[in-house]
């Protein structure tokens, strides 16, 4: 069975007129073409490999929750030496490799398509090997258990040099990725003076604005203190100060997950589903507002901290608020998008148009689903980020089960949907079974849920985190009331085993077909119309347009609010350092 990525309105069904949608410029180099869609596929297929290792451990972490101990199974003993390593391997493959590669490759293309500009292909490559050397020297201490630190690597636990160097690596080599797409859109802004940023671009080069201030807390960390400490080269490690450079980094990274997510939900799902985006420059705006407000928030994880004022953490968690807005901007475009497609459909009533929308579909529904478990993962997120609520929940299973539903779902199953679009689109090859994919995609958000219902419903009765919770003996993890969540976070596993194989499956019976079609044609980049448009005459546009447009001084204004936030706090951690040595438990 073949489909079309863009479905047809159902027979009956009011057509919308999309003479208004983007195209993409026409890039008049074939051979240049060629190349960044092929850089572009070793990217996406790259990442979906880390996927999959990542994923097959996913189960094990499922079921030891679930109280069964499959880590001293003679199979698994032969591959993973403990319950951490496999927990390590899991949150690093998933929560770093998968989701900087697809990224990295998806906001690299989308921009340069957009503005059907020319890049310096030579230089992207570099960064590609570049990108993927890093992983494969982090990959070797890992897979011999010589970095078994889980994917926040705090000292004094120490692993081996090479695995922070390969690290360091492979973030710095997505700040090269920065560089080219603010570089290329700069160009074109100098190429076309008053004109507006096209809506892609936008979104594409504010996330990545972002992740450049968001990365620096990590990139210092590894650079300047993990690395000369497991070389030897230092007499010992500030544990509170790098976990403070860490969470820098660590909570605003949930927003460079989860906006390339963002750029599908307002510029393509609504195409998916017939419909148009709501408002061009309230999408500008919610950007905006991430790029200002996503990072100087990372205090908020170190409550329980000595040594860090309270003030510091209040106006960090204000701030972390301050994160919903956007978010609640995205929630209420987005579903006037999926209102407005669904009535194009003949969908009537308060909530009848919801049947009327494709939810058989895969590329469409891994999105919506997508979005309705960020709805879950946000409201969450305020329960961690308040100073009150925190403490009942930290350390414990509650924050797998949030990061499960927010990175875990929301960013991995839109980028699974975007997947089954997107290789089409760069290879000329089929999509080989909508069923499949579809049965994939609503068994990995059931799965989701369940595991997240599970590893909430555990951490209020306490149960910890990061802990070998199976091979324990004591009995209060395994008698009622407790036997019904940790059920459930089994049963979350073998549900979640069973989607994963559906839709690599799929993937790479997609992968491994002839090309039969000229993508360009069969799966073009899916643009929407919109309702409100932001213009290409800037001197005409909105207020709220002129306002959003000037990016690099945003850019400035970011970066300079988080030195306000975090200068104060690492300076008086620096003027008192407390050096221990490094310890290896593996």
């Amino acid at each position: 069975m073949t489909t079309s990525p863009l479905p047809s309105p159902p027979r009956g069904a009011a057509v919308l007129d999309t003479h208004a949608a983007r195209q993409a410029p026409p890039i008049t180099d074939a051979a240049a073409l060629a190349s960044l869609k092929k850089l572009t596929q070793y990217y996406i297929v790259t990442a979906f490999l880390a996927l999959f290792v990542g994923v097959m451990i996913g189960p094990l972490q499922a079921l030891n929750y679930g109280g069964i101990n499959v880590y001293d199974l003679p199979i698994i003993r032969n591959l993973l030496k403990s319950y951490y390593q496999g927990l390590s391997l899991h949150g690093v493959l998933n929560a770093l490799v998968f989701t900087q590669f697809f990224i990295s490759g998806w906001m690299l293309y989308l921009p340069v398509r957009d503005l059907g500009a020319r890049i310096n292909l030579k230089f992207a490559w570099f960064t590609y090997l570049l990108m993927t050397a890093g992983l494969l020297m982090a990959a070797v201490p890992l897979l011999l258990n010589h970095a078994t630190l889980l994917y926040t690597f705090y000292p004094p636990m120490e692993g081996d040099a090479l695995f922070y160097i390969g690290a360091a690596i492979m973030v710095g080599s997505s700040l090269l990725v920065v560089g080219q797409v603010v570089l290329t859109w700069w160009n074109w802004k100098k190429a076309n003076p008053g004109r507006v940023t096209p809506l892609v671009t936008y979104m594409s080069v504010a996330t990545w604005m972002m992740w450049f201030v968001a990365s620096l807390g990590i990139v210092i960390e590894v650079v300047g203190v993990l690395i000369p400490w497991s070389l030897g080269l230092t007499p010992g490690v500030d544990p509170l100060l790098s976990k403070t450079l860490f969470w820098w980094t660590g909570h605003a990274i949930v927003y460079f997950w989860v906006l390339p997510a963002y750029i599908s939900w307002y510029a393509f799902i609504p195409r998916h589903a017939g419909g148009r985006t709501v408002s061009e420059p309230l999408t500008r705006l919610a950007f905006l507002l991430f790029l200002l407000n996503s990072t100087p928030v990372g205090l908020h994880h170190q409550y329980s901290d000595p040594n860090i004022s309270v003030l510091w953490k209040t106006l960090h968690m204000f701030l972390t608020f301050l994160i919903a807005i956007p978010s609640l901007l995205t929630a209420f475009s987005v579903t006037a998008s999926l209102e407005d497609a669904a009535r194009a459909r003949g969908g009537r009533g308060l909530f009848g148009w919801v049947t009327r929308l494709p939810w058989g579909n895969a590329i469409f529904s891994a999105q919506v689903l997508a979005m309705i478990s960020f709805i879950l993962g946000g409201a969450g997120g305020i329960v961690n980020a308040s100073s009150t609520f925190a403490p009942v929940v930290h350390n414990t299973a509650w924050i797998p089960g949030h990061f499960h539903i927010t990175v875990g779902t929301a960013t991995t199953l839109t980028f699974m949907g975007v997947a089954l679009w997107l290789i089409p689109h760069l290879t000329g090859k089929r999509l080989p079974s909508m069923k499949l994919a579809s049965a994939a995609v609503w068994t990995w958000f059931l799965g989701m849920m369940v595991f997240a219902l599970g590893m909430h419903w555990q951490g209020l009765y306490g149960v910890t985190r990061r802990a070998q919770i199976s091979a324990t003996a004591q009995d209060i993890y395994r008698d009622m009331p407790i036997a019904l969540p940790t059920a459930l976070t089994a049963i979350s596993g073998v549900i979640l085993l069973v989607s994963a194989v559906l839709y690599f499956y799929v993937l790479f019976r997609m992968l491994l077909s002839k090309r039969v079609d000229d993508g360009e044609v069969a799966a073009p980049i899916p643009y929407s119309e919109a309702i409100s448009p932001a213009g290409e005459n800037l001197g005409a546009a909105s207020r709220l347009v002129r306002a959003t447009e000037p990016l690099l001084a945003y850019w400035v204004l970011a970066l300079a609010l988080v030195l306000l936030m975090y200068g104060p706090v690492l300076g008086r951690m620096i003027a008192n350092l407390q050096l221990v040595p490094g310890w290896r438990l593996y």
